[in-house]
């Protein structure tokens, strides 16, 4: 919806979500088909980093990942994928994730919050990998807009609100009090051997 923007929403009816500095920006807006349509974002970041493998240890079943500001320790599922990775081995990883913001109308969706994951790894023989991600949802209500100040106020299940400003104002228009506002944020993780940096 062009009336939330994307950060502030996030933080404040989704703990824990914020977008990584730096990531590219991608936003997609879905046109109405109407001008009686209701209002859908989807902003969406990609970042690719590179880094190398720091430290193996098979008794945990883990790999810490040396990256340009960090490092990171990852479980490996299959002990056998250790054997065929060594410290200092490049590695690549993609991360990305997305906020898709519609507004439906009373009826049409539920207050709450739902949540999806999924993990992933490559096949015995294949360059290791994997791959982890998830799918948080949530649908808050409008219970107050001010065209004069360009914003609308919406409230989730549990009673926490938020003032946002509107990207478009004439957005408001199209939306009531009393309006659900369906928030989906995915986000996936991606790594593995970078068989192009490899000499």
């Amino acid at each position: 919806m062009k009336t939330i923007l994307v950060g502030l929403l996030a933080a404040s009816l989704v703990p824990g979500i914020a977008f990584a500095s730096g990531a590219p920006h991608v936003p997609m807006i879905a046109q109405a088909k109407t001008d009686q349509a209701t209002p859908k974002v989807v902003d969406a970041r990609l970042l690719t980093v590179r880094g190398t493998v720091e430290a193996i240890d098979k008794d945990k079943q883990t790999v810490t990942l040396k990256g340009p500001n960090r490092s990171l320790t990852l479980r490996v599922r299959d002990p056998n994928k250790l054997d065929a990775i060594k410290v200092g081995d490049p590695v690549v990883g993609k991360y990305y994730e997305a906020l898709m913001i519609e507004v439906k109308k009373p009826g049409e969706s539920t207050l709450g919050t739902s949540a999806k994951q999924a993990v992933v790894t490559s096949k015995p023989g294949e360059t290791p990998a994997g791959a982890v991600a998830q799918q948080l949802t949530a649908t808050a209500t409008i219970v107050a807009i001010d065209k004069k100040a360009q914003t609308a106020t919406i409230k989730g299940a549990e009673g926490n609100t938020v003032t946002v400003k509107a990207r478009d104002p004439k957005n408001l228009d199209k939306v009531k009090v009393g309006d659900n506002v369906e928030i989906t944020y995915t986000e996936a993780l991606a790594i593995s051997l970078d068989k192009s940096a490899k000499k």
